[in-house]
């Protein structure tokens, strides 16, 4: 989107949490002294994505602490979100480079400099500690809100553990580079570390902060650091609305042209039925589905050569 909707969810101050506790700008980490996995929330990756930043400002007021084990917050790219513009509200997303594609070795122990490079390599020693992440993201399509697991059953087992958004997706991320999400032993099925992303709905749809919030809580109590009674100090209680279905990722469609257009006006989550049904060109390659019941998953705007313009998936069981 180019503009803003009516009654937008905006950004809030953070300049508050600039110091932090951790000696890294914007990061805080709570030790409870007792047993148990070190969890990590993150927010504001792309820092056009503001409602990660609403559920951390929210935590962070309430003096959470964890019943057990440690837990680790950050605020990411706050350089990107300090630049927000409600004229332009998009050009937030990040400065020089995509900060959820460079959580690779090539990247991150490259000599390439970036505004998001830098950041993440201050951040880097933190997430490398996390055990279980939660990296809280936003949409630009006014679409259902997903859980992204990464491919490996680890990560839909422990999407079907937090039990909200209702539609997890089991992708592989982006040829562009490797998400946060991916990053070393989230991404590696021997290790018992795991990470979930949520896209919590359309970036500037005041339900997205809701949704950051019941999916930061629910995953709070899923990895053993919030009781029941705190969920429904927020009105969480019992069990989720509405039960997962899952999607399984099997192509993405890399934009390979200037010349790439949809076939049609799609936000995610359609399913195609034929096998066949052209849905793109790119310079006059004509991309169809591949399978009867393809589902379009987060068709982007973005359409530059180089990036992903959408992934084509199939329901399957968890």
């Amino acid at each position: 989107m180019s503009a803003l909707p009516e009654n937008p969810l905006l950004p809030i101050p953070i300049t508050q949490y600039r110091e932090g506790n951790t000696g890294i700008p914007y990061a805080f980490q709570f030790d409870s002294g007792r047993p148990g996995p070190h969890v990590g929330i993150t927010a504001l990756v792309h820092g056009n994505e503001v409602c990660g930043a609403h559920a951390l400002d929210l935590l962070l007021r309430e003096k959470f602490r964890p019943a057990r084990g440690r837990l680790t917050l950050a605020f990411c790219n706050v350089a990107a979100y300090s630049r927000f513009d409600p004229a332009d509200p998009a050009a937030s997303r990040f400065i020089d480079e995509d900060m959820n594609r460079i959580w690779g070795t090539n990247a991150l122990d490259s000599e390439r400099r970036s505004i998001e490079l830098d950041r993440a390599r201050e951040l880097e020693p933190l997430i490398g500690e996390i055990d279980l992440l939660l990296d809280i993201h936003s949409m630009q399509q006014f679409s259902p809100p997903l859980m992204l697991s990464g491919p490996l059953a680890k990560g839909r087992a422990l999407a079907a553990q937090v039990g909200v958004p209702a539609t997890v997706v089991a992708d592989r991320g982006h040829k562009a580079g490797l998400r946060m999400r991916d990053y070393g032993g989230f991404g590696d099925p021997s290790s018992q570390k795991n990470a979930l992303l949520v896209e919590c709905g359309q970036h500037w749809e005041q339900a997205s902060r809701r949704v950051a919030i019941e999916t930061m809580f629910r995953f709070l109590a899923a990895t053993g650091l919030a009781d029941a009674a705190l969920l429904a100090r927020h009105g969480i209680e019992g069990a989720p609305a509405a039960a997962q279905q899952f999607v399984e990722v099997t192509d993405a469609v890399t934009i390979e042209t200037g010349d790439f257009a949809f076939a049609g006006s799609y936000t995610g989550l359609e399913c195609i039925p034929a096998a066949g049904t052209v849905i793109a060109n790119d310079g006059g390659r004509a991309i169809a589905t591949p399978y009867d019941n393809c589902v379009l998953i987060m068709p982007t705007r973005r359409l530059k050569p180089g990036q992903t313009a959408v992934r084509l998936g199939r329901y399957i069981r968890a």
